[in-house]
């Protein structure tokens, strides 16, 4: 037993990427039941995150490989909104102490072993016509394998702006959209069609007109969800937005 037990332990250790935190799904997927798994956390071969959660001892956790966990548990996480901006270097100024913004299909909240680690927010958001296990411009971050889900620049622009007046100042919103020069107008637009916002619709139409930006030229409003010709009226919290179509 001691020799299986041992030969399990040195398989983990193989197995287990520096940083990366295992469920006890993938512990049973190496022959590691429930009560080795105690058995070694008691050992101190484990650290016990929380139930069904573990990861190497003294080894802090990564945020990718947290993240990839997360994704398996909540349906649609994703990084969105002004984090996945971030990531692709449109931002404003760096925080000392960045909030990491996630979105999801589904209500529910963040584990407190990931909060911990790693500040972050929660959106249980249903922008875009779509499935949550067919997410529309959701890629793995720069297509790499393993990496986590991240909206791209596009769709991150419109999550951002879906969160203007709730979460989100219009001031810093519109100065993160006069850095998007480079956004695809055939993406931005397949995104706008099947946003469920009217709001974001007008807001990315209208703050992409006041900063003159190349792709906002290329989309044509009689072709997107405006709603009616009436102005779209939005208190904020520099004052009331009126949205026109």
């Amino acid at each position: 037993m001691t020799t299986t037990n041992s030969s399990k332990l040195k398989l983990l250790y193989t197995r287990l990427t520096p940083g990366a935190p295992l469920a006890s799904e993938d512990l049973a997927a190496l022959g590691i039941s429930a009560d080795l798994a105690v058995h070694y956390v008691r050992s101190g071969w484990l650290t016990r995150l929380a139930r069904g959660v573990y990861c190497r001892p003294n080894d802090p956790l990564a945020l990718h490989p947290s993240l990839s966990l997360l994704q398996r548990k909540f349906k649609g996480l994703h990084v969105g909104g002004k984090s996945a901006l971030d990531w692709y270097g449109v931002r404003q100024y760096v925080p000392q102490k960045p909030l990491l913004h996630l979105y999801g299909w589904s209500a529910g909240r963040l584990p407190e072993w990931f909060t911990e680690h790693f500040p972050a927010e929660y959106h249980r958001k249903r922008l875009f016509d779509e499935q949550p296990d067919a997410l529309l411009h959701v890629p793995p971050f720069k297509k790499r394998n393993g990496a986590p889900q991240v909206s791209a620049p596009e769709r991150a622009l419109l999550e951002l702006l879906s969160e203007v007046g709730v979460r989100q100042s219009l001031q810093e919103a519109r100065e993160l959209v006069e850095s998007t020069y480079s956004l695809r107008a055939d993406v931005l637009r397949e995104l706008l069609q099947l946003c469920t916002s009217v709001k974001t619709v007008r807001l990315c139409l209208q703050l992409g007109k006041e900063g003159s930006l190349p792709w906002v030229k290329k989309l044509d409003p009689a072709n997107l969800p405006t709603g009616s010709d009436q102005p779209w009226v939005s208190q904020t919290a520099e004052g009331i937005l009126v949205l026109k179509s």
